[in-house]
């Protein structure tokens, strides 16, 4: 389960990380009472990423600016979703933005530390200063300093950042978390660290231990897509995911996740079963107007085109609506194929001959054609699987299992 901004802010004030004062607002009437002074700034509530750029995150002077900002925002839907609640924060003058980040390793069954010295929008520098931190034994400072000074962070800072992972890693313990995310954690001048942004992911399984959580899955972490992924695909701009690849250029496994953490993730668990992932598309949603839809339709269609990919795991973390966009474009990929199956007696599988042709594009060959595994949390999947149900595709729900089957597929295990 996937936690608003504002939800996974309420966690960070338990454990003492640092956040700015700021007021969730569920009607416009309450920007008449804000607990806060203005200037502020208004952020959608959306479980999906782009809002910046979307226009869901707005700068205000006044009470007159701020209803006209919220009332936008409000009848603003990202990726399909419209939000409940907009979140009026202060301001924070930023020297320097860092990214921290504690997940959860299925493979290595330990958790793992991430941080950046360039935290922000801009991903590919981001990823470009990624340090990890493997626990390798039970927690304790030591690693969170090592992580600090492995981002070349100085003096005070080594400090200020490290007490942050401590906290981070206290509040990933105590709530059973899969994934605790700053980002940015702002610096100001005077070397105060604040936490701008928080993503948070629940372990579905252990939700039963902490009802607290359960309470903040409503009613925004139900939100359903009013837009049809067809309609998303009319109405959102056409851009390219981002592209990751060896330099040795090796490798049969193909990978496709929308977030940095996520992919890199994917490649280390696919790498521990002794695959070799030859390239990844990442598909950007955290502060980009880029559509999923798009990106993900671009990224196949890309792969199809490389012959020496045998398997592409598809690996989408996300809300119902997220994962049920994306089996809609896969699904949509696939039917060409689907439909050659009912009209000839060999089972047809996904060549890089059908889907350009079905775009009007130039027809590459592929002598032997991809399998593909895919992963997706949540939605109403059942009715989209079962219109490739002829196809060699395999869905599966868990990560570790998807990684394994898709090892087996690309010939790296027996």
């Amino acid at each position: 389960m996937d936690l608003l901004e504002y939800q996974a802010k309420e966690l960070f004030h338990q454990v003492g990380i640092p956040i700015l004062p700021s007021q969730p607002i569920a009607n416009l009437s309450e920007l008449k009472h804000l607990h806060i002074p203005y200037p502020v700034v208004l952020k959608s509530q959306v479980h999906s990423g782009g809002r910046g750029r979307a226009g869901g995150i707005r700068f205000v002077q006044n009470t007159i600016d701020a209803v006209a900002a919220a009332q936008a925002i409000f009848s603003l839907p990202i990726l399909g979703e419209y939000p409940e609640v907009i979140l009026a924060e202060a301001r924070y003058d930023a020297q320097e933005e860092f990214f921290l980040s504690i997940l959860l390793d299925y493979q290595l069954q330990r958790p793992v530390l991430l941080g950046s010295s360039r935290g922000g929008i801009d991903v590919e520098t981001l990823l470009k200063h990624m340090h990890k931190v493997v626990l390798d034994q039970d927690f304790s400072p030591f690693y969170a300093r090592r992580l600090a000074t492995q981002m070349g962070l100085k003096g005070r800072l080594i400090h200020g950042v490290s007490a942050i992972v401590e906290k981070m890693y206290q509040l990933f313990v105590e709530k059973d978390l899969d994934l605790v995310e700053i980002n940015p954690l702002a610096v100001s001048a005077a070397g105060e660290v604040m936490a701008l942004d928080g993503k948070i992911t629940v372990n579905d399984t252990a939700l039963s231990r902490h009802l607290d959580l359960l309470s903040l899955a409503t009613p925004n972490g139900e939100n359903k897509s009013n837009l049809s992924p067809v309609q998303m695909m009319v109405q959102t701009p056409s851009q390219k995911p981002r592209w990751v690849g060896t330099s040795q250029g090796e490798g049969n496994v193909g990978i496709i996740c929308n977030s940095w953490g996520l992919t890199l993730t994917t490649w280390d668990l696919l790498v521990h079963q002794k695959s070799k992932p030859a390239c990844a598309f990442v598909i950007e949603e955290k502060g980009s107007t880029k559509s999923l839809v798009k990106q993900l339709g671009i990224a196949l269609e890309k792969m199809l085109k490389m012959p020496e990919l045998q398997v592409v795991l598809i690996n989408i973390l996300g809300n119902g609506s997220t994962s049920e966009m994306a089996a809609q474009v896969i699904a949509d990929y696939c039917q060409p194929f689907v439909n050659q199956q009912n009209s000839e007696d060999r089972l047809p599988r996904p060549t890089g001959t059908n889907v350009p042709r079905k775009r009007g594009k130039p027809t590459p060959t592929k002598a032997e054609p991809f399998q593909l595994v895919i992963r997706l949390i949540g939605g109403n999947l059942d009715k989209i699987q079962e219109t490739v149900t002829f196809l060699p595709i395999y869905w599966l729900e868990d990560l570790k299992s998807a990684v394994e089957k898709t090892a087996t597929l690309a010939g790296s295990k027996g």
